[in-house]
């Protein structure tokens, strides 16, 4: 059994700017995984930049609401949403509430620097 309290993983800022928990990848911890998971927080007024990744992903919004932009569609979420993302999709988020946005990352396969494209 493993398991792992989020705040006792680093938080490093991701390439698109959101602050972000790793907190299972296959190439780090000795699971049977394909996905990474990370936990992914976005302050007030801040909107990610557009990035893409060439595998799918999916976003579980569990705290505060904003807008999801994939390619040329825009969605408002929030607390209890779940987003997916096709693989290579144009994407970003964007805080529109009071505290933090909070939501969950899953990638599938495991997220690789070389597999993100942002475009800062």
């Amino acid at each position: 059994m493993w398991i792992r309290h989020i705040q006792d993983c680093a938080e490093i800022t991701a390439g698109d700017d959101t602050r972000l928990r790793e907190v299972f990848h296959p190439d780090r911890d000795p699971l049977d995984l394909r996905y990474s998971f990370a936990v992914a927080r976005v302050a007030p007024g801040q909107t990610t930049f557009w990035h893409r990744l060439r595998h799918s992903e999916v976003y579980c919004i569990m705290e505060g609401r904003g807008e999801m932009r994939i390619e040329g569609e825009t969605r408002p979420v929030k607390a209890g949403d779940v987003v997916y993302i096709p693989p290579g999709a144009l994407q970003q988020i964007a805080h529109r509430g009071t505290g933090e946005l909070v939501f969950l990352c899953i990638v599938d396969p495991a997220w690789r620097k070389e597999d993100e494209e942002v475009l800062a």
